[in-house]
């Protein structure tokens, strides 16, 4: 039973560096420059905030199974993203 939690833990988390990596894709088209920077915040982003919310106890996120994980992990990725414009503008 470890084993299939631990490969369900790294899948979950190979799931949030591709989410990340496509909004940071995206990102990057669409302001045309640095795509590697917005890559990079995008897998930030996509990581951070799900970790965030399960240290703040939010049990719904474990409730919810990877399509609520993916779903969080694109509104990090936005978040992250959001901001990391509008410092570099």
């Amino acid at each position: 039973m470890e084993g299939f939690l631990e490969g369900l833990g790294v899948a979950a988390l190979v799931l949030l560096a591709i989410i990340g990596a496509l909004s940071g894709i995206i990102a990057g088209r669409i302001a045309g420059n640095r795509m590697g920077l917005y890559i990079v915040l995008g897998i930030v982003g996509a990581v951070a905030l799900p970790f965030v919310l399960a240290a703040l106890g939010v049990t719904a996120l474990a409730a919810g199974g990877l399509l609520m994980l993916a779903v969080v992990a694109l509104v990090g990725a936005v978040i992250v993203l959001a901001i990391g414009r509008a410092i570099l503008k």
